[in-house]
């Protein structure tokens, strides 16, 4: 369905921005929440229903927390709407997962559902909860309009795989934008980089980790299994930071500025740095509506720890409904504690080439947790990264030869030295250049697509 998904936004696209700039201003809010619904209808027509549910159930929050402003039951209203939204998303992703884990520890038998998965239920849940919570705190003001509303919860651009847009960012932007010819070929620019990040890099890699995880684990060698991370590692930030750069350039050509979801976080020189450089809108909404309103930094040392264990916790069990998911949350947790206890200071004052290799190694290691859901599979595939079986075999020289070219160019393209050098250039020569290589990574871009049937996007589950 992503394949058809991608070629679909191709020739839906250019359709929705014709309309959108044909119609009167006025209006244009109106077509982005019909576009944007229709965009999501066609690849799951029945959650339209919930959709609009969790956009009228947050617009009736604002119109009750500014009623009540200053009462108690402003505070309750804000509280119901989030457990209500908490209780969709706890339904429709997790109610199988609970159920089932019941029933494995206590023998019951609570009927498993088999729901299917509304697609970036996640995102669009977390974004709408916003508003209500913005409201509150004063960081908003109350939207009248319900079509704006609707607007900014079901934006096709970042609908179904983010970034995390909050509503205090974009309130300003509902109500009037910039249309300029200079935001649209920059949007044009920062889409075309995010498809070919996507398409060309992420998909390609992405086929050496399905193979290595294919084969029987036992067989792996050592740098075998190490490659396989190594593959993994820079197909999922390819994958999803290439997705956030074409939801950017989208949101640019419609007159928005979302902020940036990534910072080039494999350039960071500890656990801490990367976590501000990765998936930074998910990041940012854990610290402004878990972490702070639980104390953040400003508590004793034991209850700081505690509330680095709750948002670690909520986040990697966010990701998806599995236990590795919950472990992969827990182990970022002890090394964020470690590292605030000790390591931190350790490791600005050594080499930045030591604490970058400290970074990568337990980021990778990170990747194997979330990648592999079997925990059998997942011990077995960490027992031969770490000497379960040869140190190298005639698969892994034959992958290195295979990947080699895409593995150095991966390397580079994930610093910022591609841009720098881009960034260097004359005005004149990146007026040339630009255009050129935008057409080009249309181009090549397009032709994997149809040519090719493996076009996985990893955050569509969450």
């Amino acid at each position: 369905m992503v394949f058809s998904g991608l070629l679909f936004l191709f020739l839906y696209l250019p359709i929705t921005l014709a309309v959108y700039y044909v119609v009167p201003r006025a209006w244009r809010n109106l077509v982005l929440f019909i576009v944007s619904l229709v965009f999501y209808g066609w690849g799951e027509p029945v959650y339209i229903a919930l959709m609009l549910f969790s956009i009228t159930l947050n617009y009736v929050a604002g119109f009750l927390v500014e009623k009540w402003r200053g009462d108690k039951k402003a505070k309750r209203a804000v509280s119901v709407s989030v457990i209500l939204n908490l209780a969709l998303l706890v339904f429709f992703k997790y109610y199988d997962f609970l159920a089932g884990s019941v029933n494995d520890l206590t023998g019951l038998s609570l009927p498993i559902l088999h729901l299917s998965l509304p697609i970036g239920i996640s995102f669009y849940t977390f974004q709408a909860m916003s508003y209500p919570i913005d409201l509150y705190r004063r960081d908003a003001e109350l939207q009248r309009s319900y079509v704006r509303f609707g607007a900014f919860v079901t934006l096709f651009p970042q609908l179904i795989a983010g970034p995390i847009i909050r509503y205090k960012d974009v309130a300003d932007q509902l109500n009037f934008r910039i249309h300029s010819a200079e935001r649209f070929s920059s949007g044009v620019i920062k889409f075309s980089v995010g498809l070919a990040k996507k398409v060309l890099l992420a998909n390609n890699i992405g086929l050496l980790w399905d193979a290595t995880i294919a084969r029987p684990t036992a067989s792996l060698s050592v740098m075998s299994a190490f490659l396989g991370v190594v593959a993994f590692t820079f197909q999922i930030y390819f994958d999803f930071s290439g997705y956030s750069d074409m939801a950017v350039g989208l949101g640019r050509m419609l007159g928005f500025e979302f902020l940036e979801n990534f910072n080039y976080p494999y350039i960071a020189r500890s656990i801490t740095d990367f976590w501000r450089r990765w998936h930074i809108s998910l990041s940012t909404w854990f610290r402004d509506y878990v972490y702070i309103p639980l104390g953040g930094n400003r508590v004793s040392t034991g209850k700081h720890y505690r509330n680095i264990f709750v948002v670690w916790m909520l986040t990697g069990f966010w990701h998806g409904a599995s236990w590795n998911f919950l472990l992969w949350g827990v182990y970022f947790a002890v090394l964020l504690m470690v590292e605030k206890a000790v390591l931190l200071k350790w490791l600005k004052k050594i080499p930045a080439v030591f604490s970058h290799i400290y970074t990568m190694v337990l980021v990778m290691l990170s990747w194997a947790i979330f990648a592999i859901e079997d925990f059998g599979t997942l011990g077995a595939y960490l027992g031969q990264l770490f000497g379960g079986g040869a140190f190298a075999d005639a698969q892994f020289c034959y992958d290195v030869r295979s990947f080699a070219v895409l593995l150095v160019i991966l390397v580079l393209a994930s610093t910022p030295l591609p841009a720098k050098l881009y960034g260097r250039l004359s005005e004149k020569t990146r007026a040339v250049l630009a255009p050129v290589l935008v057409l080009l990574a249309l181009v090549l871009s397009t032709a994997y697509l149809v040519d090719s049937t493996y076009n996985p996007f990893l955050y569509f589950r969450f």
